[in-house]
C-alpha cells in the first residue's frame, strides 16, 4: 500500500511538472512597474503584501456611563492616539463604520506582524480605556502599499479631527 501511494504522488508531482514547467509551480511573471526601493520601504514581501493585525473596535460595556464634557473629551483623546500612532507608521488605516447591527463602531489596521504588538497599541486609545470601545484584533495579509494612506490622507484632507 505504501508502494502504490509513492507512486500515485510520483504520478502527480510529474503531471504538475509536465503542465506548469516546474516541479515549484509556474513562475510568476516579473513585474516591469517592480520599484524595489519603494517595496522595501513598506514592508512588501515578493507579492507586495505584508502582515498587519486587523481591529474591529465594539461598543463597550461602559458606553453609555459617559456624557456631554468627560465623553468628548476621551474621544478628543481617541483621535490624537489615532494621529499619533499613524505618524509613528504604527496605524496603517483606522476610521469609523456606519451604523450597523454588530455594535461594530470602527476599525484599525496596525502595522505590526502579531497580535501582541497590536495589542500594546490599541491599549493606549483613551476610548478603550474607559471602556467605551472594545477591541477585536486578528492577523491580516494585505497590500504593503496600505502604508502611504497616511501621506495621502494629509494632502487631500482640507479639515483635521
Amino acid at each position: 500500500m505504501k508502494y502504490i501511494k509513492n507512486i500515485a504522488a510520483i504520478f502527480a508531482i510529474s503531471a504538475f511538472t509536465a503542465l506548469t514547467g516546474s516541479a515549484q509551480g509556474p513562475e510568476a511573471p516579473t513585474n516591469p512597474k517592480f520599484d524595489a526601493e519603494l517595496a522595501k520601504k513598506l514592508g512588501a514581501d515578493d507579492m507586495g503584501m505584508k502582515n498587519f493585525v486587523l481591529v474591529i473596535l465594539k461598543t463597550g460595556p461602559r458606553d453609555a456611563d459617559f456624557k456631554g464634557e468627560e465623553r468628548s473629551k476621551i474621544f478628543a483623546g481617541h483621535f490624537a492616539n489615532i494621529n499619533k500612532l499613524a505618524s509613528e507608521g504604527k496605524l496603517a488605516v483606522a476610521g469609523p463604520f456606519g451604523k450597523n447591527e454588530k455594535a461594530y463602531r470602527g476599525l484599525y489596521i496596525f502595522n505590526v506582524a502579531t497580535v501582541d504588538e497590536a495589542e500594546k497599541l490599541v491599549v493606549t486609545d483613551p476610548a478603550v480605556k474607559a471602556g467605551i470601545l472594545v477591541p477585536d484584533l486578528t492577523p491580516w495579509y494585505g497590500s504593503a502599499a496600505l502604508m502611504q494612506v497616511t501621506e495621502t490622507h494629509g494632502r487631500i484632507a482640507k479639515k483635521s479631527f
